[in-house]
């Protein structure tokens, strides 16, 4: 038997899930009187991993989806021709809906084809379909085609009436034209890496990928945030994984961990993020303390 202040608890009270349900109470309390100040200039942040499987997507929406509830301006680029970001957000994508595909190939602007999230009204998204898988080809000729989406991206903040404080880019999970069109379009990168093993495996590539990009297309960028996802904190196997990141990368890695859960996998089903779908779950309190945590870090 033990005590909480005039409130005794019995041993069967005082199980793992009551101690977690409590320990979420408190957080969900602590996420939600954090107050954000909108960044000095727009902030435009390439979610990036050429390991696919790594919650790429999971991150871009989620992170979004919170600095949008805190008041901040944001948009989703969906890259990806999967358009599991647009899934998440509630956005439409189906073939022939207008979309980035539509941007990269110079037909309409960013304007003519963002769409309003069902997440929250300081939510965009432009949105991804199908037609994307066939970009890498149409634009292989094009000239300035590593730019694209800089300028479009450009031209948009240009002509909105309110300032953008976020763009999340989420890229495909390799490095072709499409990621380096993100990367050239940021102004710095998130990389998620998940807890397991292999986890560092080709981020040595990418990292030096990056640096190539800087070198030859955008001088500004830089790899800002490490974010650690599938964090299982029963197995040894995690903590050596986190222990070995932050090692390697101590500035940029996120004291924030996300951990393995089954409510953020199924959030994307019901055309939610796991902020609306479940916000006071572990792994929604997570990604809204990272989003917190990202904020106020700023561009290191």
């Amino acid at each position: 038997m033990k005590h909480r202040g005039n409130q005794v608890l019995t041993d069967s009270q005082n199980t793992p899930i009551l101690r977690e349900m409590t320990q979420n109470l408190e957080r969900a309390k602590r996420v939600a009187q954090a107050e954000l100040e909108p960044p000095a200039q727009t902030r435009i942040i390439t979610i990036s991993n050429q390991k696919g499987g790594v919650g790429k997507t999971t991150t871009a929406v989620n992170l979004a989806a919170s600095l949008a509830r805190k008041g901040m301006q944001v948009l989703v680029i969906d890259l990806d021709p999967q358009g599991n970001a647009s899934t998440a957000l509630g956005v439409d994508h189906h073939s022939g809906v207008l979309s980035s595909y539509e941007v990269m190939m110079g037909e309409v602007s960013i304007l003519e084809a963002v769409k309003p999230s069902t997440e929250h009204q300081n939510l965009m998204c432009l949105p991804a379909t199908i037609d994307l898988a066939g970009a890498e080809i149409d634009l292989v000729a094009r000239e300035g085609r590593e730019r694209i989406l800089a300028n479009a991206l450009r031209d948009y903040v240009a002509v909105r009436t309110q300032r953008l404080d976020y763009v999340f880019i989420d890229s495909p999970p390799s490095l072709g034209l499409l990621t380096v069109n993100a990367l050239t379009a940021a102004t710095e990168v998130l990389v998620p890496i998940q807890c397991e093993y292999y986890a560092l495996e080709g981020v040595t590539q990418l990292v030096s990928n990056i640096e190539r990009i800087k070198s030859a297309l955008n001088p500004a960028l830089i790899v800002s945030s490490i974010l650690l996802t599938m964090f299982d904190n029963r197995t040894n196997l995690s903590a050596d994984v986190s222990a070995e990141v932050r090692k390697y990368f101590p500035s940029q890695t996120l004291n924030t961990v996300i951990p393995r859960s089954v409510r953020l996998s199924e959030a994307p089903s019901f055309g939610q993020t796991a902020i609306s779908y479940d916000p006071k779950n572990s792994g929604s309190l997570a990604y809204q303390e990272a989003a917190i945590e990202l904020a106020l870090q700023g561009v290191r």
